[in-house]
C-alpha cells in the first residue's frame, strides 16, 4: 500500500460504510472522481436497511437520503459489512458518532491489510472525549499515518447535486493525505490537505454545537446581528479548544473551521442548524428527534465537549448554555440574553 501511495496512484477499491446522506454523497464524488480521471474503480456501500441497498442496486437511488439524485452505475450496495471491505484500499466510515466504536470492534477482522480508513464523521465521544481518529486508530490498532478525516463545508444534498464545494483532508503523513485526495477530486469536489488532523476534527464537531445555538436564535425570530455575533464568538471557542489540544490556530481560519461553521449555521440543509430551530420554536427534544430523518450530531456530542472544555479549563458559554438548554437547565429564551451578559474584555482576547 505504502508503495501504491508514493507512486501517485489513487484507490481501485473503496468501501463506504454507512449509507446516510453523506456517506452515499461520498460514494458518488469518488466515483466521479474515478471517471474524470479515467480510472476504473469499485465502490461499496454498506448500509443497514435493505430497502435501501435494493434501491441503490436496482435503480441507483436512495431516496431517503437523496432524494432525485442518481448514482453512478460504479457504486453498488450490500448488507455484508464482509462483502464490501474485502480487498477495500480505503475505508470512509460515515456511520454515527456515537456507535463507531462498537462497530469497529464486529469490523477490524474484515479490514484489509494495508487499508487506509477515512472518517467523514463529525462527533466526540460520550463520556471518553475521543475524537473519531482517536477512536479509530484504537479499536483497529492503526498508526495515524493510515487513519485520516475529511471536512469542511460539506452539505451533502449539494454536493450529491455536484454543486461546487472545497473541502479538507487531514492525516498526520501528507503522502497518504495527498493519495485520498487523489482520490475524491472530482469536477465539483476540490480537497485541500493539511497534518492537523486535531484542528481539523475539533472544527467539525464544535461547529455543530454553535449551529444548535444559532437554529435556536433563529427559531425565537432573532436578527442576523444576533446570529452573526454567536457564529462569531463560536468560533472564538473552538479556537480556543483547538490551540488547548494542540490545533492550529490558521486551520480555524480555513475551510474546516470557518467554511463548515458558516455553513453549517447558515443552511436550512444543516440538520443541526434545524434542530436549533425547532427547539427555538418551542419543541422538546424528544419531538426534535421524533420530527427529524437524521442524526444531529450536536445534541449528542454537545455534553462531550462541553466536558472536555471544562477538563482543560477552557472557557466556551456558548457551548455550556446549549448543553443546558438540551439538559432542560435552561429556557431558549433564556440563552440569548446568557450569551450577551459576560464580562467586559478585549475581543481577540480569546
Amino acid at each position: 500500500m505504502i508503495d501504491t501511495l508514493e507512486r501517485g496512484s489513487s484507490a481501485t477499491t473503496v468501501a463506504v460504510l454507512g449509507a446516510g446522506s453523506w456517506g452515499t454523497t461520498f460514494a458518488k464524488v469518488v466515483a466521479d472522481a474515478a471517471t474524470a480521471s479515467g480510472v476504473e474503480r469499485n465502490i461499496r456501500l454498506w448500509g443497514r436497511r435493505s430497502e435501501v441497498v435494493d434501491q441503490i442496486n436496482t435503480v441507483h437511488l436512495n431516496e431517503q437520503y437523496l432524494q432525485g439524485v442518481k448514482l453512478p452505475p460504479s457504486i453498488t450496495a450490500s448488507t455484508d459489512v464482509t462483502e464490501v471491505l474485502a480487498g477495500a484500499e480505503l475505508v470512509i466510515l460515515a456511520v454515527p458518532a456515537q456507535t463507531l466504536r462498537p462497530q469497529l470492534q464486529a469490523w477490524k477482522e474484515h479490514l484489509a491489510p494495508g487499508a487506509v480508513v477515512v472518517s467523514l464523521m463529525k462527533g466526540l465521544e460520550l463520556h471518553t472525549d475521543a475524537r473519531m481518529s482517536e477512536v479509530i486508530c484504537a479499536e483497529l490498532g492503526l498508526p495515524g499515518s493510515r487513519v485520516a478525516v475529511v471536512s469542511g463545508p460539506n452539505l451533502a444534498m449539494e454536493i450529491a447535486r455536484e454543486e461546487p464545494t472545497a473541502s479538507v483532508v487531514a492525516c498526520a503523513d501528507p503522502v497518504t493525505a495527498g493519495w485520498i485526495a487523489r482520490s475524491c477530486t472530482a469536477p465539483y469536489f476540490r480537497p485541500y490537505t493539511t497534518t492537523d488532523v486535531t484542528g481539523v476534527e475539533i472544527g467539525g464537531i464544535v461547529k455543530n454545537v454553535i449551529a444548535l445555538a444559532v437554529g435556536i436564535c433563529e427559531g425565537k425570530k432573532m436578527g442576523d446581528n444576533t446570529k452573526a455575533s454567536v457564529m462569531t464568538r463560536g468560533l472564538a471557542e473552538t479556537s480556543r479548544l483547538t490551540l488547548a489540544l494542540g490545533g492550529e490556530a490558521r486551520t480555524m481560519a480555513g475551510l474546516a473551521g470557518l467554511g463548515d461553521l458558516v455553513a453549517t449555521c447558515s443552511s436550512p440543509l444543516s440538520r443541526n442548524h434545524t434542530a436549533g430551530r425547532l427547539l427555538g420554536r418551542g419543541l422538546t427534544l424528544e419531538e426534535v428527534t421524533a420530527e427529524m430523518k437524521q442524526t444531529a450530531e450536536g445534541i449528542k456530542s454537545s455534553q462531550a465537549v462541553n466536558e472536555l472544555a471544562e477538563r482543560l479549563g477552557v472557557d466556551m458559554p456558548i457551548t455550556a448554555a446549549v448543553v443546558a438548554v438540551l439538559a432542560g437547565k435552561l429556557s431558549v429564551d433564556e440563552l440569548g440574553p446568557l450569551l450577551l451578559s459576560r464580562d467586559l474584555k478585549p475581543e481577540g482576547d480569546y
